[in-house]
């Protein structure tokens, strides 16, 4: 089938790179002159594991290409994917649709035949019927039916996650579109039969912004659980541990960390309480997961700080990892963000180091000393504090870190490291709702109460 993807973002891209791998004819569109220069150089506007590859050799197969040309990328297209931006709109917190109403409009100026046009992007409930309005209000009598088609991609692991889904959702109850879908998503079925679940195109609307929402309460429920088992002395990673070996919950977004951000579970949250505030239906546990989570950063600064004795002025930090998950670059709603800036606030200086995400972090942050890896991050630093569970910081020479550091001090926000086995190798080590777990005397370093959050 000939499928246009309208946008080139993180969406957009990965959609568009997977469907053509599938035999599909893909064209991607995208208003952004420099970037489609780029992608025809194989150039990634995005750091995602494997779609530079995979881009390369679609285009080399002469199924995937790039364009600017509204009119060109439409043409003879079976079906249309809008996959633009929805931000969080200024103000009222609700998703910022004008980008995609925009490609509505220029989708009805412009297409030249009858076919689907499928909304990819993440948007509220009613979304679809004011596509459908502007498509037959600038195209009437064109035959095009309207599907909603959310995603489910998990930054760091998208290919893999468009290519063995749990499930396809996709929301129409038209046999035409429904028909069209499926010959779309055919290669799943054939592969590993892939459910494809068919509702409403609001049922699909909501499905995901409640999986999303859902997935934010799991992982604020489990940083406020590890709050109590520092104060109890309890473990969480073995209440997490004995939870998630039950069926009914899973093991999941179970882990204890500094609080979930990047592009999606912020701004969906938002778009979901506006939306239930529109028709006066407060989703409270929702509300009070994005207020405990807006808190959690700078708290985790402030203990940070703590930690250091309750004075950092003058003091060196060494943070490792500052996108908001591994495998990504995105820095947005990172929780090294607020870690850092409540660190500076406190007079403390401050040097990072991410694999990925540092050219993205340099415009987000000020005074902060950008550094080549974890080693010359952490020499001469008063305390080492791991923000990001990078694979490369799992596997750290702790005890050269004990030796370079100007104070042997650990604040793993991830707990990457067993306790013991870090202050084995000299190193003052802290983690998130676990009990500390020294060796011989106890160091002169106040009592941590750490929260937790992860993403």
């Amino acid at each position: 089938m000939r499928i246009t993807m309208m946008g080139t973002g993180y969406v957009g891209l990965v959609s568009g790179a997977c469907f053509s791998d599938f035999g599909h004819e893909v064209v991607c569109v995208d208003k952004d002159t420099r970037k489609i220069e780029l992608l025809r150089q194989n150039v990634m506007p995005i750091y995602e594991p494997g779609l530079a590859d995979l881009v390369s050799s679609n285009v080399r197969a002469g199924r995937l290409s790039f364009t600017t040309d509204v009119a060109e990328g439409l043409k003879d297209a079976d079906a249309v994917f809008i996959a633009v931006g929805t931000p969080s709109r200024r103000g009222d917190g609700h998703a910022d649709l004008s980008h995609v109403f925009a490609a509505a409009r220029e989708i009805a100026q412009n297409i030249s035949k009858p076919c689907v046009i499928v909304t990819k992007s993440t948007v509220p409930v009613g979304t679809g019927d004011e596509v459908e309005r502007i498509i037959t209000e600038v195209a009437p009598d064109q035959g095009i039916k309207i599907a909603s088609n959310p995603e489910f991609l998990r930054e760091g692991a998208a290919i893999e996650d468009f290519k063995r889904p749990d499930r396809v959702v996709v929301g129409t109850e038209e046999d035409e579109a429904q028909q069209v879908m499926r010959e779309i998503y055919r290669p799943l079925s054939l592969n590993q039969g892939a459910p494809i679940l068919f509702t409403g195109r609001r049922t699909a609307e909501l499905i995901k912004y409640a999986a999303n929402a859902f997935l934010a309460v799991k992982i604020t429920f489990i940083n406020e659980i590890a709050d109590l088992c520092e104060q109890v002395g309890a473990d969480v990673q073995e209440v997490a541990r004995g939870m998630g070996s039950d069926s009914r919950i899973g093991s999941k977004f179970l882990h204890a960390g500094p609080g979930y951000g990047g592009s999606c579970f912020p701004k969906d949250t938002l778009a979901l309480l506006k939306t239930a505030h529109d028709n006066d239906t407060p989703l409270r546990i929702v509300e009070a997961t994005v207020q405990v989570n807006d808190s959690r950063k700078r708290a985790l600064g402030r203990k940070v700080i703590r930690a250091m004795g309750g004075d950092v002025r003058g003091k060196t930090v060494a943070i490792l990892g500052l996108t908001f998950k591994p495998n990504t670059d995105d820095m947005r709603d990172a929780p090294s963000l607020a870690i850092i800036q409540t660190l500076q606030d406190g007079g403390a200086n401050v040097r990072a180091y991410d694999p990925e995400g540092m050219e993205q972090a340099k415009p987000l942050l000020n005074n902060v000393e950008f550094c080549p890896n974890s080693y010359i991050a952490a020499d001469g630093a008063d305390a080492l504090v791991i923000v990001t569970e990078w694979d490369e910081f799992r596997a750290l020479d702790l005890k050269r870190m004990a030796q370079i550091l100007n104070r042997p001090l650990l604040i793993d926000l991830r707990n990457i490291y067993p306790l013991a086995e870090a202050e084995r190798a000299g190193l003052q080590t802290f983690g998130i709702g676990r009990r500390r777990l020294f060796s011989g005397a106890a160091p002169e370093v106040p009592e941590l109460e750490m929260t937790a959050a992860s993403a």
